[in-house]
C-alpha cells in the first residue's frame, strides 16, 4: 500500500489531486439507511453484489484474506486499485457525486481530513465499543483497523550482526534503508521514534533529525525501493518498517535468512481507519466490509498478514500469534493517542527533512 501522511499538507495535497483529477464537488450523500440490523445488511450489500475499496490491495496486511471471505459468505465481488491515503480522499472528493469507490484504508491522520471535507458516510458497527476513543470518530466517519510498530528488518547475509537498538544501527557500516518520510507513513514513524529514543518527543522531532543526518553524512542513509524483488537480490541491508511489512517480507523471502527486531530503546505506533465514501454506489457491500473487518474472523485475517488488531478483546489462535513478535519487544513503544499534538509536527517535517538531512546524503 502506498502511504503518505503529513498532515499540514494534507488538505492542500488532497485539494489539489481532486482539482487535477476532475475538479468536482461533493454535495448530499444519497439516502442510506444505517440502522439495519445484520441480516438486513447483508440482503442489501447481497443485491448489490460488489465492493470496490482503494488502497486495499491483497499483500498489505492480508487484506486477500477478508476480501475471500466475503466473496464466500455473501457472493460479493471486489476490486482494489491501490494508492496513497491522500490519492484515497482524493479520489473521493474528485469524483463528487458520481463516486466510484465504496471504501478505503487511510492513515489515522486523514480520517479528520476526511471528515473536515464531508467526503465519509458514518457507520459505527455492532463492534463500536471494542474500538478505542483515539482510534475512530465520535460519529463513526472513520473507524480504526489495525496498528503497526516501527521495526529493524536486517538481511543477514550482508550484516553480520544485525541491529537491536538505534545505538547498534548507528555505530554499524551497512546502508540503512527507509521510504521517503516526506510520503512514507513508516519513515515518518521511523524518524519519531529515532527521536524518541535520543530524548524527542511527538513534539520535538529535532533529536530524530540529526541521528538520520548522521547517517546520511556517513552515506549509509539509502531511499531506494524496499520491496520483494530488491530484498531477494541482497539490495537492502537494514530497512526500517512497519514490523508487519518486516515480518511479511521476511516470510516471503527467507525467515532463516531476515531479523525483525523492535528497536530496544524506544519505537513508535499507529494505526490505520477504514473510510466509507459517502457516494458509495455500493454502500451497503461497503458497510458490510467494515462490519466484516472489525468481526473476530477479519481482526484475525489482518493479524495473519501481522498486523496488530485494533481490538483488543479478540482472542488469536495460537498459530496466529506465534506469526508476530512476542509482547516483549514493545515494551518501550509510544503508541500515539494525541494525533493533533503530532499532526502540528508533521506540518514541518517534509521540509526539514529535506534540509537537515537528504541536504547532507552522499
Amino acid at each position: 500500500m502506498k502511504r503518505i501522511k503529513f498532515l499540514g499538507m494534507i488538505t492542500l495535497l488532497v485539494l489539489s489531486l481532486a482539482v487535477a483529477l476532475t475538479g468536482c464537488g461533493q454535495s448530499s450523500s444519497k439516502s442510506i439507511d444505517k440502522n439495519l440490523s445484520h441480516k438486513e445488511l447483508v440482503a442489501k450489500a447481497k443485491k448489490e453484489g460488489k465492493v470496490v475499496s482503494v488502497g486495499m490491495p491483497d499483500s498489505w496486511a492480508n487484506w486477500v484474506g477478508t476480501w475471500k471471505d466475503i466473496k464466500t459468505n455473501y457472493g460479493i465481488s471486489h476490486t482494489d486499485t491501490d494508492m496513497s491515503s491522500a490519492e484515497e480522499i482524493a479520489k473521493f472528493k474528485s469524483d463528487g457525486t458520481h463516486g466510484t469507490a465504496d471504501i478505503g484504508d487511510v492513515g489515522v491522520s486523514f480520517g479528520p481530513v476526511a471528515v473536515k471535507e464531508n467526503l465519509v458516510l458514518p457507520y459505527k458497527t455492532q463492534y463500536w465499543n471494542s474500538i478505542p476513543s483515539w482510534a475512530k470518530d465520535q460519529d463513526g466517519k472513520y473507524v480504526g483497523e489495525y496498528y503497526g510498530t516501527i521495526a529493524f528488518l536486517t538481511d543477514k547475509k550482508n550484516v553480520k550482526n544485525a541491529p537491536k537498538s538505534w545505538a547498534d544501527l548507528l555505530s554499524g557500516k551497512y546502508k540503512v534503508d527507509v521510504f521517503d518520510p516526506t510520503k512514507a507513513t513508516e519513515s515518518q514513524f521511523g524518524v519519531l521514534a529515532a527521536s524518541l529514543a535520543n530524548g524527542g518527543s511527538v513534539s520535538n522531532i529535532k533529536p530524530g533529525l540529526t541521528y538520520f543526518k548522521k547517517l546520511a553524512q556517513e552515506g549509509r542513509l539509502s531511499t531506494n525501493k524496499i520491496d520483494i524483488s530488491s530484498l531477494e537480490k541482497g539490495e537492502v541491508d537494514v530497512a526500517v518498517l512497519w514490523d508487519f511489512n518486516a515480518l511479511g517480507y521476511r516470510d516471503q523471502v527467507d525467515r532463516n535468512r531476515f531479523d525483525v527486531t523492535i528497536p530496544k530503546e524506544a519505537s513508535a505506533s499507529s494505526c490505520y481507519v477504514s473510510v466509507i465514501n459517502k457516494n458509495a454506489p455500493h454502500p451497503y457491500s461497503a458497510m458490510l466490509a467494515r462490519d466484516y473487518i472489525l468481526s473476530d474472523k477479519g481482526q484475525i485475517n489482518l493479524a495473519k498478514g501481522y498486523a496488530r488488531p485494533i481490538r483488543s478483546d479478540v482472542k488469536l489462535p495460537a498459530d496466529v500469534q506465534s506469526k508476530l513478535l512476542p509482547a516483549s519487544e514493545y515494551k518501550t513503544t509510544t503508541h500515539i493517542t494525541d494525533y493533533k499534538e503530532w499532526d502540528k509536527t508533521a506540518v514541518a517535517l517534509p521540509q526539514s527533512w529535506q534540509q537537515e538531512v537528504m541536504a547532507y546524503a552522499k
